[in-house]
C-alpha cells in the first residue's frame, strides 16, 4: 500500500501524441495529478477525461500537472484521444500490470466485448514535486471517483493554507 509522505513508484509511459511521459521529469508547482482510468471502453473514463480536459487549465493555474493513463495500447490511446476530443490532456498509454499493481490499482478482467482481457479500475494520485504521495483514491468500480472540482478546489485551500499529507501511519 502506498502511504502519504513515501516516495511513489516510478511511472514512464508512452504518450498517445508521441513522445514519452516520465513522473520523475514533472516539475508542478504544487501537485502531480495522475488519473489512471479503465481505458477507452469505458464511458465513465470518458466523463471523467473529459472533465479533466475542460479544468486543466485550472488546475494549471492551481500549480497542478493533470496528467490520465491507463493501460490501453496505442490503438485504443489515439481512439480515446480522437474520440474523447482532447486536446490539453497529456494522455498516457501501455501501463502493464507490474505498474498496476505497484500502485495499488485494482484490475479487473473483460466482461463485455470491446474490454481488454485485463486492465485496471480508477485511481487519482496528487504527487508533491519531490516524488512524494501527498493523497490519493483507489476504486474497486468505475463508480465513486472523486469529482474533478472538488479535488480542485480542495488542491487551492491546502495550497493556501499549507496543509500536510495525512494518512502516513
Amino acid at each position: 500500500m502506498l502511504k502519504p509522505r513515501q516516495p511513489v513508484p516510478a511511472l514512464d509511459v508512452p504518450l498517445a501524441r508521441g513522445g514519452r511521459w516520465r513522473l520523475a521529469d514533472q516539475h508542478p508547482d504544487h501537485f502531480t495529478m495522475v488519473v489512471f482510468y479503465r481505458g477507452v471502453h469505458c464511458p465513465m473514463c470518458k466523463a471523467y477525461v473529459t472533465e479533466l480536459e475542460r479544468l486543466s487549465d485550472d488546475f494549471a493555474a492551481a500549480g497542478v500537472v493533470p496528467f490520465a493513463v491507463s493501460g490501453d495500447d496505442e490503438g485504443r490511446a489515439l481512439r480515446a484521444l480522437e474520440e474523447w476530443e482532447l486536446e490539453r490532456v497529456q494522455l498516457g498509454y501501455g501501463l502493464d500490470e507490474d505498474s498496476m499493481r505497484a500502485w495499488g490499482l485494482f484490475m479487473s478482467k473483460a466482461i463485455k466485448e470491446g474490454q481488454p482481457n485485463q486492465f485496471n479500475e480508477p485511481g487519482l494520485f496528487l504527487i508533491r514535486p519531490d516524488g512524494t504521495l501527498y493523497a490519493s483514491v483507489v476504486g474497486t468500480m468505475p463508480f465513486m471517483r472523486p469529482p474533478l472540482r472538488d479535488v480542485l478546489e480542495t488542491v487551492l485551500w491546502v495550497n493556501a493554507n499549507d496543509y500536510p499529507a495525512r494518512g502516513e501511519l
